[in-house]
C-alpha cells in the first residue's frame, strides 16, 4: 500500500510539472506594411510555441516560408529577395514574460527576450495580452519590426512600395503540453 501511495504521489507531481507546460495549437502570425503606393500584408498559420509558466519562459518559432501574400510574385520577392528564406528558414523569439503573476484571467505583459530574424539577433521587448482560463491559455501581440534592425534590404526603386517598418501581430492558442 505504501508503495501504491509513492508511485501515486510521483504520478501526480509528473502531471503538475506537465500542466505548467503549454504548446501551441493554433498560431496566427500577420504582417503588414503601410507604404505611400501599395499596402502588403501576409499571413503565416505554421507558427510554433511553447510557454513554461513556472519559468515563465516563451519561445515561439515561425517559418518564414510560410507567409503566405494575395499576390504569387510579392510572395516569391519576399523570400528569395528581402527574407533568403533559403539561408535563414525561421525567424525565432526567446524569452520571459516580466510582469505576469501566473492567474486566471487577462493580463497586459511584457515578454523580454532576442529575436532572431533574417540571421540578425536583437533584444527586444514585446507588450502583449495573455488571457488564462482553466486549460485554456491564449497570447496576442502587435508589434513594430523595423528592417533596417535585421538587415532586410529594399531596393531604392522599392522606397514607395514597403515600409522602413512593418507591423507584425501575433496570436497563440494553447494547450496543456503532454510529454510522451
Amino acid at each position: 500500500m505504501r508503495r501504491f501511495l509513492v508511485i501515486l504521489l510521483i504520478a501526480s507531481v509528473c502531471v503538475q510539472v506537465n500542466a505548467q507546460k503549454y504548446k501551441s495549437k493554433e498560431s496566427n502570425i500577420r504582417f503588414y506594411s503601410k507604404a505611400p503606393i501599395e499596402d502588403i500584408e501576409a499571413v503565416n498559420k505554421g507558427a510554433n510555441s511553447i510557454i513554461d509558466l513556472e519559468t515563465k519562459s516563451f519561445v515561439f518559432v515561425v517559418p518564414v516560408e510560410d507567409f503566405s501574400f494575395k499576390k504569387k510574385l510579392m510572395q516569391e520577392h519576399f523570400n528569395e529577395n528581402y527574407l533568403e528564406t533559403d539561408k535563414y528558414p525561421k525567424a525565432i523569439f526567446k524569452g520571459k514574460i516580466e510582469n505576469w503573476d501566473v492567474g486566471k484571467g487577462e493580463a497586459s505583459v511584457v515578454a523580454n527576450g532576442e529575436m532572431s530574424l533574417h540571421g540578425v539577433e536583437q533584444q527586444v521587448s514585446i507588450e502583449g495580452t495573455i488571457n488564462y482560463t482553466d486549460d485554456d491559455l491564449t497570447v496576442t501581440s502587435v508589434f513594430p519590426i523595423a528592417l533596417k534592425d535585421y538587415k532586410i534590404k529594399i531596393p531604392k526603386a522599392l522606397f514607395y512600395n514597403i515600409a522602413d517598418t512593418v507591423e507584425v501581430t501575433i496570436s497563440f492558442q494553447y494547450q496543456p503540453y503532454v510529454q510522451n
